[in-house]
């Protein structure tokens, strides 16, 4: 059976979304100093678990379904759940970090991909594409609108500048719990064709781009890491939106990160 949509309509419930993705896009505020050659995705991964510890709050991935770590970091090829380890970024590395917290039983979302020192252009390029297809995405999409209706903005935006959009992970519903419905694919499919995005409705949009082919491969060593079958680069940005009854409200907007019409 398939699983109802929550809508957030009581207003002590919308504050509860937006306090958790205010902390969430105040830690990758507090992270992005740090996205610097040398480092490792481990110090990375301390710095958020000290963070979110101090605050109060929960790492949101630490043990989900066995997850070891509590942020997700995808380097270059890798397309997403990368785990955090020892190797260190060098110039030249994009890497996603993906970041969500409970604050007080709600779920924050986001994640941004960095660029590390100087990057070719092909890199910075595929960056920008993808920055600018979430908020392609974001802007298509109205009240009592269809799901349909991100994933073909997105869709339509990025093909005609070459790249293919992942189609085995997607954006999801997020609220009380940590994917719910509905789930947001980032191409037009027929389920997502009846999928209405009424008020109160929470989700995010989190289009990955590709350089290459959009297939993905898991790897069997750690169950987790999903890389580009043609070892291209791949990139990610996602925001969590909730729906109000005016339009999107997008509730993980940083200080100092990229806005809208940001250029890398």
């Amino acid at each position: 059976m398939a699983r109802k949509v929550p809508i957030y309509s009581k207003e002590k419930d919308r504050e509860g979304l937006r306090r958790a993705s205010r902390f969430n896009a105040q830690m990758m505020d507090h992270v992005r100093p740090y996205l610097q050659p040398g480092v490792t995705t481990a110090e990375i991964d301390r710095l958020v678990y000290g963070y979110t510890m101090e605050h109060g709050h929960t790492p949101a991935c630490l043990g989900y379904q066995g997850f070891p770590k509590s942020i997700c970091t995808s380097i270059n090829e890798v397309v997403c759940h990368g785990i955090p380890g020892d190797r260190r970024l060098k110039e030249g590395d994009i890497v996603n970090v993906d970041l969500t917290t409970v604050v007080n039983g709600w779920y924050g979302d986001s994640s941004e991909t960095f660029l590390i020192g100087e990057v070719s252009d092909e890199a910075r390029r595929l960056v920008q594409v993808t920055f600018d297809a979430m908020w392609v995405g974001i802007h298509s999409i109205k009240p009592n609108g269809r799901v349909i209706d991100i994933g073909q903005a997105i869709y339509k935006f990025a093909h005609p500048h070459g790249l293919e959009v992942v189609r085995e992970y997607q954006g999801h519903g997020i609220g009380r719990e940590f994917h719910q419905e509905p789930g947001v694919p980032h191409y037009p499919t027929p389920k997502s064709a009846r999928d209405i995005v009424k008020p109160g409705v929470c989700f995010t949009i989190e289009p990955m781009l590709n350089l290459g082919v959009w297939r993905t491969v898991k790897d069997k060593a750690d169950g987790w890491t999903v890389r580009t079958t043609d070892g291209k680069l791949s990139a990610q940005f996602e925001h969590t939106i909730l729906m109000t009854e005016t339009g999107p409200e997008v509730l993980t907007l940083t200080e100092t990160g990229p806005q809208e019409g940001h250029r890398f």
